[in-house]
């Protein structure tokens, strides 16, 4: 038995339409792709005796760059019966560490040009190179039967960006994203005849099921490029699709407002290519959609998700896209918003059911509880989204869009398309010895959607004090480049309440002031 996931592929896998086009230019077909992935879930199957084996419950570590590769990987992993769990090179060592310790990921998979960081992590652990499966196999195609998955079998192991201290992991099941895969594919018209310009990272679910699941489940073709703006400007006149986050469509902007004449005209026609344009993961900024559509012809379409979701609401692909909304909820998706004491209400916690929602973090029944709110009519729980929403409705009461008003916590922050917690990057800031206190707040920011800002307090020591340029090094060492903060006051004091905790609201006011007053 297969679930509906895998048979999906196994119905592509032997297709000679193109499927990736790697950065170098090279076009892989999805037959060349299904003779990679079962290569690889092949060698996962294999125990040290030569006998097959089902990896039903394992972890199995992902190090591998964008491209061909990936994919095959991530196919094999999940045609063994494994679970996924992806990393990136973009995160210090101690956090892959975090991750495969968390997981229990006992086999790593990494591409070559990975292997270094691969190593790092390979203690006690098995370690699979990509090349090296690919030449130790026969020569010809490889019979496998892809080993049993039931539509609740997990899949992947996406990490949290550790909205309530350290990352969690949330287990996806086959169901889960076979459910993405159809919804956001009927939503937003995919077919094999669309080119996807990828330029996400791969261990975040807007780049890895949002996007990347989506273009292979609907039998298109993925362009992976790093997000290079006058490159990807240039790439869009071959593509259908491109998806995006708001600091890249700010980076787009930059680079066409330093263009010459002649190059803003052959940009202009190369977005016109574009049949669909989305933005996800924080806010759009009206200004950054309008410039969008005055060189593409049509706004960025803007939806709501989660890694605990996938999309849950979007705009529609046709008819008006309202700025600065999510629209509504996908088929399937149902949605609540309730005060603090769980009441419907008209502006409040955005709840949400269906079966694209995860199960639960791994091990960790606390938060997973947590979480879900109970139904009181039987069926599924709500899962808590924890971002604070009103209806736009229409003269007579009808829905016609969700707005998102913000986090339900200020501690959690958006930026760069990335949800982050300021007490892991307040936890890190505090290991330096000359760090005695520090809040962590994000201030509105058309680039960044929040701009990190870390408010320090100094301990006496010996030598000098630290500069604020030293402090965001020191992070930089032991933190995603994305959670750094993009600036560090030193502070003479923090604005606390009576029982000494810091009043963030009280902070963000003060920078906002002192930043107009400059």
């Amino acid at each position: 038995m297969h679930s509906p996931l895998v048979e999906r592929w196994l119905a592509l896998a032997s297709s000679p339409r193109p499927a990736v086009i790697d950065a170098a230019g090279a076009v892989h077909t999805y037959a060349a792709l299904g003779h990679g992935a079962r290569l690889i879930a092949s060698a996962l199957r294999e125990d040290p005796g030569g006998a097959r084996r089902s990896l039903e419950g394992e972890r199995v570590g992902l190090l591998v760059s964008p491209g061909a590769p990936f994919v095959e990987a991530l196919v094999g992993v999940l045609l063994a019966g494994g679970t996924g769990v992806v990393l990136t090179p973009l995160y210090p060592t101690r956090e892959r560490r975090y991750f495969c310790e968390d997981a229990h990921v006992g086999t790593l998979i990494a591409s070559p040009d990975l292997a270094p960081l691969a190593a790092e992590l390979a203690e006690g652990r098995r370690l699979l190179l990509t090349r090296e499966v690919a030449s130790d196999a026969p020569s010809g195609s490889v019979a496998l039967d892809p080993a049993p998955s039931s539509p609740d079998s997990p899949a992947l192991q996406l990490y949290t960006s550790g909205t309530t201290g350290r990352p969690k992991g949330a287990v996806l099941t086959h169901e889960n994203l076979a459910t993405q895969q159809t919804l956001v594919g009927r939503a937003w018209g995919f077919s094999p005849d669309d080119l996807l310009l990828h330029t996400l990272p791969l261990h975040h679910m807007h780049g890895l099921a949002i996007a990347l699941l989506t273009s292979l489940g609907s039998g298109a073709c993925t362009r992976f490029l790093p997000f290079d703006a006058p490159r990807v400007w240039d790439a869009m006149a071959d593509a259908t699709v491109f998806m995006g986050v708001p600091s890249m469509y700010q980076r787009l902007q930059v680079a066409f407002d330093a263009a010459d004449t002649e190059t803003r005209a052959r940009w202009s026609s190369a977005a016109r290519h574009l049949r669909l344009a989305t933005s996800g993961s924080a806010a759009l900024p009206t200004s950054l959609g309008e410039f969008f559509r005055a060189r593409s012809g049509s706004y960025p379409l803007e939806r709501f998700g989660m890694t605990e979701i996938g999309v849950g609401l979007t705009n529609p692909l046709e008819g008006e896209r309202r700025p600065g909304c999510v629209g509504l909820p996908l088929p399937t998706v149902e949605t609540r918003v309730v005060d603090e004491a769980g009441a419907d209400t008209e502006v409040g916690e955005l709840l949400v059911r269906g079966p694209s929602v995860f199960r639960g973090y791994f091990e960790r029944p606390a938060e997973t509880s947590a979480a879900f709110v109970p139904a009181a009519d039987g069926g599924p729980p709500w899962f808590r989204t924890g971002d604070t929403v009103t209806r736009i409705v229409d003269a007579g009461g009808a829905p016609l869009a969700f707005k998102i008003l913000g986090r339900t916590s200020v501690d959690i922050l958006k930026s760069g398309g990335y949800k982050l917690s300021a007490l892991e990057i307040e936890e890190t800031l505090r290991e330096h010895p000359r760090v005695l206190d520090v809040a962590v707040v994000g201030l509105p920011d058309e680039a960044w959607g929040e701009r990190v800002v870390a408010c320090v307090l100094l301990r006496e020591g010996p030598g000098a004090p630290p500069a604020p340029h030293e402090l965001r090094a020191f992070c930089k060492e032991r933190l995603a480049p994305y959670k750094v903060p993009k600036d560090v006051h030193v502070m003479a004091a923090l604005p606390r309440n009576p029982l000494g905790k810091v009043v963030k609201p009280d902070l963000v006011r003060e920078l906002s002031v002192g930043e107009k007053s400059d």
